[in-house]
Parts: structure tokens; sequence; C-alpha cells
């Protein structure tokens, strides 16, 4: 067992901070090297966190023999390319969500971590937080029964990030494959991961990015651009999974809304929780039922602890060769869901799978 993973991340945006803090916080981590095509951002990233080298292309970060595993933090339609090309080299992969833009793409990254011996984690990073991790803890005990139903949302009345955010070309889509891929994944890896077996779907492109709003401020993409949006505003499905059990989601970056509200709650046999805004437990005892609240340090979504459990994990599994918590197979199984719900939005009709292959 190696004494540190010596670590790089490729792709310098914003969602590369919380990877290179996480890193930074963790002994058993070696940051040796940041890649970002903007050279300049690179080298800045690489100066702020204490790596001594930087690059602009990332196959020259991948020929480096100082790197044993890698962040991909890149524009969703160069995850699989790069994760791809990174395996091959011999590196350990941590790639955010989501694991590529097609089914196609997932299986051939499948196939890469098995024909090349290396782990990938997919960045399904609500797993991580110490509330979903209690929770899963309960469901294995058998403290929730058989959970057969979920039901979640993440609506912004205003919210599209524009940019590569607002370009399907470069993210797969909107607010479905953005946002949505959390919650799904939550519920989904709160459930115990069943197979799904269909999907049926609605898309909706109505409003557009509402540029013309004035008074409230959102976040917006470093390379925001009101005139370039080809993403749904709004997206909703029902999943339907082999053991009978469902999942029910909807999500927007924009939307007719009071105000903005998120929400994941999934209910079994012998009682239900909530995990969003907050963790609660909802159970029955002696004939009367209990709303539980769990004295944890935190009652909503940690986001640093989150990430820096997703990096310690990551480096963990790396050091101890042991498959994380997120492997392959599942974000081969989310991207089975969020194609199954764009392609039935599209299609008007519901999507059904069988032995891993869509029916049509």
């Amino acid at each position: 067992m190696a004494d540190q993973v010596r670590v790089a991340v490729i792709g310098a945006g914003s969602i590369s901070e919380a990877h290179l803090e996480a890193y930074r916080n963790n002994s058993l981590a070696d940051l040796v090297a940041v890649s970002d095509v903007n050279g300049a951002r690179a080298r800045a990233a690489a100066d702020k966190y204490g790596a001594p080298k930087s690059y602009a292309d990332y196959r020259e970060l991948l020929a480096d023999p100082d790197v044993d595993a890698v962040s991909i933090c890149t524009w969703n339609n160069t995850h699989a390319e790069i994760a791809i090309a990174a395996l091959n080299a011999g590196k350990h992969v941590l790639v955010e969500k989501p694991l590529c833009l097609t089914v196609e793409e997932a299986l051939a990254v499948q196939q890469a971590v098995r024909s090349s011996g290396r782990l990938l984690q997919v960045g399904f990073v609500r797993r991580y937080d110490p509330n979903a991790q209690l929770l899963r803890r309960f469901a294995e005990l058998g403290e929730f029964g058989d959970i057969y139903y979920a039901k979640a949302s993440i609506l912004r009345r205003l919210g599209n990030p524009g940019g590569w955010f607002a370009d399907a070309k470069r993210s797969g889509g909107g607010p479905l494959i953005d946002i949505g891929v959390h919650v799904i994944d939550l519920c989904w890896y709160l459930m115990g991961k069943p197979k799904v077996v269909s999907v049926s779907g609605n898309a909706y492109r109505e409003l557009g990015n509402r540029q013309n709003v004035k008074g409230l401020s959102f976040y917006k993409a470093a390379d925001y651009d009101p005139s370039l949006n080809t993403v749904e505003d709004l997206a909703n499905a029902l999943i339907r999974f082999e053991n009978g059990a469902s999942l029910y989601v909807d999500v927007s970056f924009t939307l007719h809304l009071e105000k903005d509200e998120s929400s994941a709650k999934l209910f079994g046999t012998k009682g239900g929780f909530e995990v969003i805004p907050e963790l609660k437990i909802i159970t029955e005892k002696h004939d009367t039922i209990l709303n539980v609240t769990p004295q944890v340090d935190h009652a909503g979504f940690d986001f640093r602890a989150a990430f820096q459990g997703e990096i310690d994990h990551f480096v963990d599994c790396v050091r101890e060769g042991r498959e994380p918590i997120s492997p392959v197979e599942d974000g081969v199984e989310i991207m089975k869901i969020l194609c199954g719900v764009y392609e039935s939005a599209r299609l008007g009709r519901e999507i059904r799978f069988d032995a891993g292959e869509e029916q049509a």
C-alpha cells in the first residue's frame, strides 16, 4: 500500500475547487498537477493549491508517471473521452457526474475500467453526505422495511446558469442531467439500487433563460451567453424498477414558481424518511406514528463534508484496491435512466428496458 496517492485534477472550473480543497485536506493525497485548456487558469489553480505542475493539455498530464489518479472536472461531453484515456494510461479515475452523455459512452467507459484493471468512481457526491450514509445504514438494517416509493424535486424559479450548461452539445441537457441526476441517484441509492425497467418522461422548453427578468440574481457560468439555450427548462419522470418500486422526479432551471423548492422523500413498509431539505425519519411504534429528528451536525446537505467524504473515499479505495460505493456500473445505470427520460420525452411514450437494452 502506497503511503500517498499522487493525484491530479483535469479541468480548473468552479467544481474543481471542491476537489482541490478536499485533496489538500487529505494527508494521504499528494496533489501533483492541474490541467485545463486555459493554461493560465491551470497554473493559477496549481499555485493556489500547491501543485508543482500544470498542463494545458490533459494528454500530457496522463503521460506523467508521477500521477497515480485523476479527478475529471471538465464539460460533460468530454468525460467519457478523458476517462477512457486516463484508464488506458494506467490512472485511477474520479469523474464528476454525469458519467458521460450516452449509454453507449457509459458502456465504453465500463469496458475500459474492466480491461485496464483500474478503478473508476463516479462523482455522485450526495451519496457521501453524512446524512445519506446514516439513512443508508438505517435502510440496510431494515428500519424502513421495503422502500417502494420515492418522490424528489429540485425546482428553481430562476436558475439557468447559461454558458456550457445551456448548450446541449456540451452538457447533454438541462436541469435533468445537471441537478436532477443528484436526486435521482440519491433516491436510487437509498432504495437499494433496484434495476430500472421503464421510464416515462417529459421535457419542456417554454421559458428560455429569462434574461429579461430584473431584480433577482442567480449563478451564471463563466461563459454565460443569453443568446445560447438549447436545453430544457423543466423535466419530469416516473421511473419504475424491477422490484415494483417507483420514483417520481421533477426538476427545473426556470419555472413560474413562488420560490425555489427542493425535496426528497422515500417511503417504506415500516417507515419513511426525508433527506432533502432536512433529515427526518417517520416511523410507527406501539400503534403511534412518530416524527423522529436525528441529532446530527447538519440537518441539511453538508457540501464540504460530502465532497471531503467523496475524495477521502476515492483515495482510500485507490490505496486499498477496493471498489468505491459509486462504481462505474452505477454510472451506467443512471445514464440509462437519464437517456431514457430524454428519449421518452422526444417520442412521447414510455421507454422499457430488458436485460440492459432499450426496447421499442
